[in-house]
């Protein structure tokens, strides 16, 4: 963990990042006139495809001398730029960044207010304001419109409590000082937005900052831990924020634009939104009555970029909001934990699932110990968008490996004995396309409707012990014995087969399936 700096010392932030990944390789700058009505989004897409590196447009049509002239797009696009931002070896693998997230959100930095910085550098107040100014890309081709808020940081406060929040939650310009959100009541924002009512509720658009913001804001920390605390811990000092102009709300004082308002809870006041290629990687086709921010000031500083991503994630086409798994993951293992789960050793959340589903590995202790796991993320607030499908395994499954969950799925699961639990009506993503229409209307319920299920894949205690499984409940999983492994490999060219006997990651593969023998025998 790094010192503490002192005050006025420059911390991290959007243009120190991207040295940080031209150094490493992963920046082009992208010279050549590209238009933001979908060519943008078909580069970034294509280039996302290929786990290719973090782009900065720097030619945009109808931007060249304009207010912004600069996006920048997939920073943390690929797990090496994920390492990168967590100061990680290029050899960490994916179960490793997970526990180090999972031990890094446990010591929270909190941010310190500071008098000025440079996003200070302009301010744009009344007739000068123009959202048009900014770079925002049409995406995909079934948009609605130009879409500015895609992976920025909407910071809103607690009216009581006075805790902010950062989320990550999209918006499409609609007038040079207006910007039409997409709301879910059950969301952090959600729930400021109804404490406010009926007056306005002021909110600051962060538009670049190094990527620990949307890594953090994106990612479903519970309510009493604050955004800015994390983003603190991942860079190891507290984030330097500053004052906004005309909301009582605080954003860092080197971002490289804020977009300050207020949004309005009067329906009379709402314009269609939509549609977007949300993140399920469907296009969904239609918009929707949402509240509107009134532009009241815009900062940036002198020669701003403009951050911005992608979304629609599929399988081969993975986006940079399904890197924010590697967070999800952590902070879903610390909740269980937090709520009294014990045994579980192993969290992962598949980036092309974006945290609809999630696999829990764990030390089975007692019975209903995977029903527990489900039961307690499916209590939590950010079930509205994840852990919809949950299935639990135990140490010898490597849950990472698709092959190890299909035998799981296989071997260890009869629907008969409870193995499948199914769980519902309850609150889930409005963005699902799973979901029927009529009950993903978010203005009638608040959010949109799922049935859950639980997929047990542990060895089952039903069943009597047998002798001829040894007194288990479970017969043995089939390994070869160490001493004749150990045998065949001095032997093995005498065979003549012309291929290396097992390669390292292969002979820790084996070493991980013989821990099976150390297991408690069920």
């Amino acid at each position: 963990m790094a010192s503490r700096p002192e005050a006025g010392e420059p911390g991290p932030d959007l243009r120190s990042w991207l040295a940080t990944l031209q150094a490493a390789g992963q920046l082009c700058r992208i010279k050549a006139l590209v238009d933001w009505d979908e060519e943008i989004g078909a580069i970034t897409r294509a280039n996302l495809s290929l786990g290719g590196p973090a782009l900065l447009f720097e030619n945009i049509v109808g931007h060249r001398t304009t207010r912004c002239t600069k996006l920048f797009t997939s920073g943390i696009g690929n797990r090496r730029q994920i390492q990168l931002m967590l100061g990680m070896p290029d050899e960490t693998g994916d179960a490793a960044i997970v526990r180090h997230l999972r031990d890094t959100f446990k010591r929270p930095i909190p941010p310190r207010v500071v008098e000025t910085g440079p996003v200070k550098e302009n301010i744009v107040a009344g007739d000068d304001i123009d959202l048009w100014q900014f770079p925002a890309p049409k995406w995909h081709a079934t948009d609605g419109g130009r879409y500015i808020d895609t992976f920025c940081g909407v910071v809103t406060q607690d009216k009581v409590t006075g805790r902010d929040n950062i989320g990550v939650y999209r918006g499409m310009i609609v007038d040079r000082d207006k910007i039409a959100k997409l709301l879910a009541p059950i969301q952090g924002w959600g729930g400021h937005f109804d404490g406010y009512k009926p007056e306005p509720m002021p909110v600051a658009v962060v538009h670049g900052w190094h990527d620990v913001l949307p890594f953090c804001a994106g990612s479903p920390f519970p309510k009493d831990v604050c955004e800015w605390d994390m983003m603190g811990a991942l860079l190891g000092r507290p984030v330097d924020l500053v004052a906004c102009e005309t909301v009582p709300l605080h954003v860092p004082a080197s971002a490289e634009i804020v977009v300050e308002g207020f949004l309005d809870p009067d329906p009379a006041t709402f314009v269609d939104e939509g549609p977007f290629a949300e993140y399920p990687g469907y296009l969904d086709n239609h918009a929707a009555p949402t509240p509107v921010l009134r532009v009241t000031r815009i900062s940036h500083r002198n020669d701003p970029v403009l951050r911005g991503a992608l979304e629609g994630m599929r399988p081969g086409f993975l986006v940079e909001d399904s890197m924010c798994n590697y967070a999800r993951s952590a902070i879903a293992w610390n909740l269980l934990d937090s709520l009294g789960v014990r045994g579980v050793t192993d969290v992962w959340m598949s980036p092309v699932s974006n945290g609809t589903n999630i696999v829990v590995q764990i030390r089975k202790a007692y019975r209903g110990h995977a029903q527990q796991v489900a039961a307690a993320l499916w209590g939590t607030s950010g079930s509205i968008w994840f852990y919809k499908n949950v299935m639990v395994v135990e140490e010898d499954i490597d849950i990472r490996d698709p092959q190890a969950l299909d035998w799981a799925l296989a071997y260890r699961v009869n629907a008969s004995l409870s193995d499948i639990t199914l769980y519902g009506p309850t609150l889930g993503s409005p963005l699902d396309p799973s979901t029927p229409h009529e009950k993903a209307n978010m203005a009638k319920y608040g959010s949109g409707e799922w049935h859950r299920v639980l997929i047990d894949a542990t060895r089952s205690w039903e069943s009597e012990p047998r002798p001829q499984w040894g007194g288990r409940h479970y017969p043995a999983v089939d390994t070869i014995a160490a001493e004749l492994e150990s045998r065949i490999a001095a032997r093995w060219q005498d065979y003549g087969i012309g291929i290396p006997y097992l390669d390292d990651e292969r002979r820790e593969l084996l070493t991980m399936e013989q821990l099976s023998k150390r297991l408690p025998d069920v």
